[in-house]
């Protein structure tokens, strides 16, 4: 495992850190006995958002534009970032109108950088509400909210270990974060890069990915564009097994992290599971997989117990968009399924779990992230 960032030891012979308090800690405690309800850290916020604990933010240093639709943000962690692990995600909030909004995205700068800042790539898509702010309109010194880095997509600190990279548009950005500290590191292993774009332009990193290849003996990447540039009757080109054979021949060998749309991750993980060796395969994916609804789900009545909110939802919206949509800001993660960070009550009513479409009543926890209204609902949010 890479490893995480260490608090320096005391040297020998210095007061041990519990007794070693700094001014703005005293002025801090004596500031709590007043401050009640708000904490100490509210008011550093108003000097400095980068003081701030209560709500950990990072200032936005630079923007970099890598493709039509995709931005690198530079961002500068304020107190208790901790670090993250290469691969790993952070969960980044912004204002957007008035309401506050929050969405996940890879790492993709190495640990440890030398500035103390990490980088997130985000791609625009169409008809979202966080991605296209962060891409067209957050510029440097703005503030965003972070949180701690999560996830298991990292590769093992392992001897002798022999990467297979597939990965196919911003699926990219966890394994650029791997890559690169890799190099940082000056311990490339014995890599095998499959990347996937529609044309040679849309490749984040491109240029960075093409000059690492020319540099690292030990990295051989193959990019592949699934449309060929100006010819729209030469047929799409995506990962199949003899693509695979081509470029990587002892592929069952390596060990394997996937990274990009359902379509591939979902071709990647058949090929493993007929070959058996599904054991060897590590999956990120940016959302959860879904379930074929029937035509004429509907949704119902949403009352949210706690804020006594009352909204109207359909049958398929998640139900955590729909208190968002409303103004609250119930406590999340993921937004996909897998840190049961969202976990909220259903108090009355049924709702439908968007990945199975499986319904689960009243008196149980359920996913707001993966579940919609099937019928009049009640939460404990």
């Amino acid at each position: 495992m890479f490893p995480t960032a260490q608090t320096a030891r005391p040297a020998s012979g210095a007061p041990r850190q519990g007794s070693r308090r700094t001014l703005r800690a005293r002025l801090a405690d004596a500031a709590g006995l007043v401050a009640t309800p708000l904490r100490p850290s509210h008011y550093l916020a108003l000097v400095n958002p980068l003081w701030a604990t209560h709500a950990p933010q990072a200032r936005v240093e630079r923007v970099w534009d890598e493709t039509a639709e995709a931005r690198t943000l530079t961002l500068r962690p304020g107190r208790g970032w901790r670090g993250h692990r290469a691969g790993q995600w952070v969960r980044v909030g912004v204002s957007i109108d008035g309401l506050y909004r929050t969405r996940p995205y890879s790492i993709a700068s190495a640990p440890a950088a030398a500035d103390g800042c990490i980088a997130i790539t985000v791609t625009a898509l169409a008809g979202g509400e966080v991605s296209p702010f962060l891409v067209r309109r957050l510029q440097p010194g703005a503030y965003v909210t972070l949180s701690a880095a999560h996830g298991e997509f990292v590769l093992p600190d392992t001897a002798g270990l022999r990467p297979l990279f597939i990965t196919a548009g911003s699926g990219i950005t966890p394994v650029m974060s791997m890559l690169r500290s890799a190099v940082l590191r000056g311990r490339m292993p014995d890599t095998v890069h499959l990347h996937y774009a529609p044309q040679a332009r849309a490749v984040i990193f491109g240029d960075e990915l093409r000059r690492m290849a020319d540099v690292q003996a030990a990295y051989r990447l193959h990019l592949t564009t699934t449309r060929a540039e100006g010819s729209a009757n030469d047929g799409p080109r995506h990962f199949d097994a003899a693509h695979l054979a081509a470029r990587c021949p002892d592929w069952p060998t390596r060990e394997v992290w996937a990274c990009g749309p359902p379509p591939l991750l979902d071709a990647v993980a058949a090929h493993w599971q007929r070959a058996g060796l599904a054991d060897r395969l590590h999956v990120e994916r940016f959302h959860a997989p879904l379930a074929a609804l029937p035509a004429d789900v509907t949704g119902g009545t949403v009352r949210f117990a706690a804020s006594g909110r009352t909204v109207e939802a359909d049958g398929r919206t998640p139900l955590l968009q729909i208190a968002e949509r409303a103004g609250l800001r119930p406590p999340h993660g993921c937004r996909m399924g897998i840190c049961h960070t969202c976990d909220a009550t259903l108090v009355s009513g049924c709702v439908r779990d968007l990945r199975s479409g499986a319904l689960h009543q009243a008196g149980r926890t359920v996913q707001v992230c993966v579940c919609a209204a099937a019928g009049d609902v009640e939460l404990a949010l």
